[in-house]
């Protein structure tokens, strides 16, 4: 059996439900942080996939300047949460209203 494209952009479409369901149920920033991450790794797959289709280096392209912005990310927005969430362990996103000054 052979795996072809539309496999691929199966896991990708299966990745990114699963990451948006997952950021509209959970109310921890950790937990949403991470659906976040995961959805943008179904856009990247679906980028590679689109990109080996056609024969083209496009695609891995973006994906890879995708993959820098996702890592400034994860620093910047994974600071905050630690931050926070030392000082008060059972935050959730509801309560990161009360950041703004």
């Amino acid at each position: 059996m052979d795996v072809t494209t539309g496999w691929y952009l199966v896991l990708g479409a299966l990745l990114f439900i699963i990451g948006g369901v997952g950021l509209l149920i959970r109310r921890n920033p950790l937990v949403m942080l991470m659906c976040v991450e995961l959805m943008l790794n179904g856009v990247n797959l679906t980028f590679v996939a689109f990109s080996r289709r056609l024969g083209d280096i496009a695609g891995q392209t973006v994906v890879f300047f995708v993959l820098v912005v996702a890592a400034a990310e994860v620093v910047v927005g994974l600071g905050l949460i630690v931050s926070i969430m030392r000082r008060r362990p059972d935050v959730t996103a509801d309560d990161l209203k009360l950041l703004k000054g």
